[in-house]
C-alpha cells in the first residue's frame, strides 16, 4: 500500500526557521506565512455533490430502514464545519432486540448456504464499495474529518479489499485449519470506532459473513452515516434481509448489543476502558469475544536509519489520520547519537504540512473528530507542558469554526510523563532517546499498552532482534501504518486480545 501522506506532496518546499514557533496555551496559532520563493497551494477541493445525505435516517433492520422505538434522533455534525449533516435514530435496547431477532431468523437460511454462494454477496459488496468509492470517501472525510487523501487512497481501497479477500475464504473454510467441517457461531454482535468507520466496519463484517454469522452492529455516535451507506450496498448486493443490521445510537445501544443473550460473538474496536467493561459482561457466559483496544507504539530509530525515510515513517505514524489510530507511533524513541539530526529533519517535514478542509486535495492533517476528543488532546498536550517537556508545532492558522489542533512534538519527556504513557489519540507526538537498542526495548515495552512498533534501521539482524523483544501484536521494520488484509492485527496486554484479518480472523467467528 502507498504512502497516502506522500502522494500529492512535494518535498522539496523550501522552509525557514523563523517561520516556526510553539503553539500558544490556547492551542491556536498564528497565521502561516506563505514559505518565501515558493508557490501557494491553490485550493483543489473534492466535489460534494458526489454524495448526496439524506435529511434523516433510521435504522437497518430486517432489509428496512426503521424509526427508533423510541422515536428519538440524534444529529451528526461534520467535525470541520459544525454542520449538520443528517438526523439519526438514536436507538436503545427495544431496537436492539429487534435487530437481534432479525438476524437469528436470517441465520438458518444464510449458514446453510454453500460458501461459494456466500461468497457471491460478498464479491458484490466489494465490487460496489469499489463503484461508489469516490462518494463514500467524500462521505468518510464530511463525517469523519479526515483529509479525502486518506479516506480515498487508504479508507476506500482496504475496506473493498477486505470483502475481496474473505470471498475467496467463505468457500475454502474446510481448509484453513480449524477442521474439517467448521461451524459459524450465529449472531455476531458488533461495535465500531469512529476513526475508521468505514474500514472498521470491513474488517468485522467480512469475516462474519463468510464464515457464515449473521450481523448486528453499532457504528460510533459521530460517524454513523457510512454504515448506513453500507446498508445500501448490502440492499444493492441483494444480501438476503436480516443478514446485516445496523442499529444507530450511543452506549446505551452498544451495551444493550453486548450484553443481549442471543447474541454469540461480540467484537469491539475502541478505548480500553470500554473494552474491560465489555469483558466484565461477557464473562460467565459462552459469548466469543475479540478486543482491539488502544495503544502507545514505540517507533524506534536507530543511529543507522535512512533519516529521511524515517522522518517520513514517523510523520505517517503519528500524523496520519490526526493521529486517530490505536496503533499510532506516538512515541518516538531515537538513538541519541543521531536525535538532533533526526529532530532537525523532522521538524523541517512538519512545517510543510497543511492542516485544513478535508475535502481539499492538498490536505494533510484534518479535523479532529469531536469537541470531547479535542479537549482531551489539549488537556493531555497542557499537561506535558506543566510536567516540564518543551512543546513544539509549526507555525499554522487553523481554521476559525470545527474542531482543530496543530500537529504537535515534544521533547525533553521522561517516561514519567503522562504523554509518554497515555493514549492521547491526536496529533501530538512525544520524543524520547535511548543508547543502547537493549534501553530502546526495555523503553518500548514500558507502556501498558502492546498493540504496534516500528523500527527503522539498515540493519536486518537488528530489526529480528528488537521484533523479537517488543511486546507487540503487529511491528513494522522501515515503514509503519501498513496494513493487508491477508495480514493479522491485533494486540497484546491492555491492547486487548484475539486477531482480526487474515485467515486469523476466520476463528473468532467459528465454533472451534
Amino acid at each position: 500500500m502507498t504512502d497516502p501522506r506522500t502522494q500529492d506532496t512535494p518535498q522539496d518546499t523550501p522552509q525557514h526557521p523563523e517561520d516556526t514557533h510553539p503553539v500558544n496555551r490556547q492551542g491556536k496559532q498564528p497565521a502561516q506565512q506563505a514559505p518565501r520563493g515558493a508557490f501557494a497551494y491553490a485550493p483543489a477541493p473534492e466535489s460534494r455533490s458526489v454524495v448526496a445525505i439524506a435529511p434523516s435516517y433510521g435504522h437497518f433492520i430486517d432489509g428496512e430502514f426503521r424509526e427508533a422505538a423510541g422515536g428519538k434522533v440524534f444529529t451528526t455534525v461534520s467535525p470541520s464545519t459544525e454542520e449538520v449533516l443528517s438526523e439519526v435514530a438514536l436507538g436503545g435496547p427495544e431496537d436492539v432486540d429487534a435487530a437481534v431477532a432479525a438476524a437469528r431468523r436470517a441465520f438458518g437460511p444464510w449458514s446453510a448456504l454453500p460458501g461459494a454462494e456466500r461468497a457471491k454477496y460478498l464479491f458484490r459488496i466489494a465490487r460496489i464499495i469499489q463503484e461508489r468509492s469516490r462518494e463514500l470517501a467524500v462521505l468518510e472525510s464530511l463525517d469523519n474529518g479526515k483529509p479525502i487523501r486518506e479516506s480515498r487512497d487508504t479508507d476506500l481501497p482496504l475496506a473493498a479489499a477486505h470483502f475481496f479477500y474473505y470471498a475467496g475464504w467463505a468457500d475454502k473454510l474446510a481448509y484453513a485449519g480449524y477442521g474439517a467441517d467448521p461451524k459459524p457461531l450465529g449472531v455476531a454482535g458488533q461495535v465500531i470506532p469512529w476513526n475508521f468507520p468505514l474500514l472498521m466496519l470491513a474488517w468485522k463484517i467480512a469475516p462474519a459473513l463468510a464464515t457464515g454469522n449473521t450481523v448486528v452492529l453499532k457504528p460510533a455516535e459521530t460517524t454513523p452515516l457510512s454504515a448506513l451507506f453500507f446498508a445500501d450496498i448490502c440492499r444493492q448486493a441483494g444480501l438476503p434481509r436480516g443478514v446485516v443490521n445496523i442499529v444507530t445510537g450511543d452506549g446505551t445501544a452498544g451495551g444493550a448489543l453486548v450484553a443481549h443473550p442471543d447474541v454469540r460473538k461480540v467484537a469491539f474496536t475502541g478505548s480500553t476502558g470500554v473494552g474491560k467493561a465489555i469483558a466484565r459482561t461477557v464473562a460467565g457466559t459462552d459469548k466469543k469475544l475479540t478486543l482491539e483496544l488502544g495503544g502507545k507504539a514505540a517507533n524506534i530509530v536507530y543511529d543507522d536509519a535512512p533519516v529521511d525515510q524515517a522522518v517520513e515513517g514517523i510523520v505517517n505514524g503519528i500524523f496520519f489520520n490526526q493521529g486517530h489510530v490505536c496503533c499510532a507511533g506516538s512515541r518516538l524513541l531515537v538513538q541519541e547519537s543521531v536525535a538532533e539530526e533526526v529532530l532537525d529533519a523532522l521538524k523541517r517535514r512538519m512545517a510543510t504540512l497543511r492542516v485544513g478542509d478535508p475535502l481539499d486535495k492538498n490536505t494533510d492533517v484534518g479535523a479532529i473528530n469531536s469537541p470531547e476528543q479535542l479537549d482531551r488532546i489539549r488537556a493531555l498536550a497542557d499537561a506535558g507542558e506543566r510536567e516540564g517537556a518543551e512543546r513544539w508545532s509549526p507555525s499554522c492558522e487553523l481554521p476559525a469554526s470545527g474542531y482543530w489542533f496543530a500537529p504537535t512534538l515534544f521533547t525533553g519527556v521522561t517516561q514519567a510523563h503522562r504523554i509518554a504513557r497515555e493514549e492521547i489519540f491526536g496529533p501530538v507526538l512525544s520524543v524520547l532517546t535511548f543508547r543502547t537498542p537493549a534501553e530502546a526495548v526495555e523503553k518500548a515495552n514500558n507502556t501498558p499498552y502492546g498493540l504496534s512498533a516500528g523500527i527503522w534501521t539498515e540493519k536486518g539482524s537488528r530489526i529480528l532482534w528488537t521484533a523479537e523483544k517488543l511486546r507487540a501484536g503487529v511491528v513494522w521494520a522501515n515503514t509503519f501504518n501498513k496494513f493487508d488484509p491477508a495480514s493479522p492485527f491485533g494486540g497484546y496486554k491492555e491492547s486487548g486480545y484475539g486477531r482480526e484479518g487474515g485467515r486469523h480472523g476466520l476463528e473468532a467467528y467459528l465454533d472451534v
